[in-house]
């Protein structure tokens, strides 16, 4: 369904999708329900512990560093490219796959 499709981008929600298509955010949990995409179904998560309260605080701060090591590991791998593309020229290269070829650095 075209209305699941466009709830599944996240670009609107149900009651803006409801309103856009002239039908109620109901009948939209109806064809969640039908269609078995709980994953659009709004939930809320209860915590009712310390300890789990202590352990979404762990989980967050690693998530954090987790995205930091993705974002360096990227721009390392930028920086690698530039370097190659540099040196491509400065050595003659026609392009730096010949570079890595000639290396025996995997492209």
């Amino acid at each position: 369904m075209k209305i699941l499709h466009e709830l599944t981008t996240g670009k609107l929600n149900k009651y803006q999708l409801g309103k856009l298509y002239g039908i109620a955010p109901s009948t939209i949990n109806e064809w969640i329900k039908k269609y078995e995409r709980k994953d659009l179904m709004n939930t809320r998560v209860t915590v009712n512990t310390k300890d789990e309260i202590t352990r979404i605080k762990q989980l967050q701060k690693e998530i954090e560093q987790l995205k930091k090591l993705l974002l360096k590991k990227d721009m390392d791998a930028l920086v690698e490219e530039s370097y190659l593309e540099v040196a491509a020229e400065k050595l003659g290269y026609k392009s730096v796959v010949e570079l890595k070829k000639k290396l025996n650095i995997k492209p």
